[in-house]
């Protein structure tokens, strides 16, 4: 079955590397899958890196963004005509006017920060529920992440333009309570067992959800 286009954006202190797992999943579904690295210097450079991807994909095109890839996928999504829907994983949702920073009340960092570590404990805040050796496979990629991926305003939100499913996680450890519950009022809301990552621990289970939910 031909399922057409599904572009994989990950989130913050990640790499496209994250969807090597998942790929071979969506791939012998049908799926035509792309990845994109985000340049990681601020919002509105990722979100053009978004749009570069999509305009250059024939066809129709859905979006998976996980985690903080919702804030630069909002941005520019709605505005390529190819694009018929995403699907947020874990995944944030902004009003237009906000900032990750501002929509939590403020920086969880000391300001002025211009580069932030990667979250600690990463093995037990992202990679929980994955065995020890792929964990640490993971954690070994990370890579610190430019504040002002998380300052800069959302100015659009594909979210409220565009069919859109949320995938949220049962035990998410690090995916902010307020951001869970502006997902779950999304159209179609589904669940999975474990952490913020299974597209590494539940490949298998994350993409037969993707082919259910686009």
């Amino acid at each position: 079955m031909d399922r057409g286009n599904l572009l994989l954006v990950h989130g913050a202190w990640h790499g496209a590397w994250c969807w090597d797992r998942l790929v071979p999943e969506l791939e012998a579904r049908g799926w035509a899958t792309s990845v994109v690295d985000l340049p990681g210097i601020g919002m509105y450079d990722d979100a053009r890196a978004v749009r570069e991807a999509l305009v250059d994909l024939d066809g129709p095109v859905t979006v998976l963004a996980h985690s903080y890839a919702g804030v630069p996928v909002a941005e520019v999504a709605a505005t390529v005509h190819s694009v018929t829907g995403l699907v947020y994983l874990a995944a944030h949702m902004l009003e237009p006017g906000e900032s990750v920073v501002s929509a939590l009340g403020g920086p969880w960092y000391p300001e002025g920060t211009e580069l932030l570590d990667v979250p600690e404990p990463a093995r037990d805040l992202l990679f929980a529920d994955l065995p020890d050796e792929l964990a640490a496979w993971a954690v070994e990629r990370l890579r610190p992440q430019n504040a002002a991926v998380f300052e800069q305003e959302q100015t659009e939100a594909a979210w409220r333009k565009l069919p859109t499913a949320a995938i949220l996680c049962e035990d998410d450890r690090i995916f902010p309570a307020m951001f869970t519950e502006r997902a779950a009022r999304a159209e179609v809301v589904r669940y999975l067992p474990g952490g913020h990552s299974p597209f590494l621990s539940r490949p298998r289970e994350l993409a037969e959800l993707i082919c259910e939910l686009a």
